[in-house]
């Protein structure tokens, strides 16, 4: 959350200038994007008293504008997201770690050198869960997670190269558990939110 806050304060300088830049030149035309940031996840309580902290990692994505609205854009941590667990009466009973990968279609409005550029997404992602430290019995572990994931999303364009963004995701996720290597037929319930800012080039 601190990363957060820091990478938050770092954007105003940039955002306090971009009125004067915004005219100098075109975003139009210019078909590939990339961004990088950070990004708090936070999940659901998957209920029966357990809880999942939320986490933050580093994010970044590609984006690929077939048409100065419509974009294909591959998102994910670049590092993975370190969550607690805890029981609700005895506290943390132990950590996993989670590292998504998306893919998704998006809908940018307005033109390309608008100051505020509103966008919408939606596409298929990947969860891998790793590092499964929880309880002090058999080893209990979660299958990847995938499922759909939508986002909604604004650019802050600074100049016709760079802007800032800001955006939020929602996954599906609902891993099965496995202890000791065995299914045991029931899913974790966690669909995470993220909200993510983040520095963006297109070229």
């Amino acid at each position: 959350m601190r990363s957060l806050r820091i990478l938050t304060l770092a954007l105003i300088p940039a955002l306090a200038t971009a009125p004067a830049f915004a005219q100098d030149g075109s975003a139009a035309g210019k078909r590939f994007a990339v961004t990088g940031g950070i990004t708090l996840l936070d999940t659901s309580d998957p209920g029966d008293g357990l809880r999942v902290d939320g986490a933050s990692a580093p994010t970044v994505s590609a984006s690929w504008y077939a048409t100065d609205n419509f974009a294909v854009e591959l998102w994910g941590a670049a590092d993975k997201f370190n969550h607690r667990v805890r029981q609700d009466g005895i506290g943390k009973i132990g950590t996993v770690e989670q590292q998504p990968v998306a893919l998704s279609g998006q809908w940018h409005f307005g033109q390309p050198d608008n100051v505020f550029r509103p966008f919408v997404g939606l596409g298929y992602y990947e969860s891998n869960f790793s590092n499964e430290d929880i309880g002090g019995g058999d080893h209990v572990g979660l299958t990847d997670a995938k499922g759909a994931i939508g986002t909604v999303g604004l650019d802050f364009n600074i100049n016709p190269t760079w802007f800032a963004r800001t955006d939020v995701r929602y996954m599906q996720s609902r891993p099965d558990v496995r202890v000791a290597g065995q299914g045991t037929g029931e899913d974790l319930k966690l669909d995470p939110w993220t909200v993510g800012v983040g520095i963006g080039a297109r070229f």
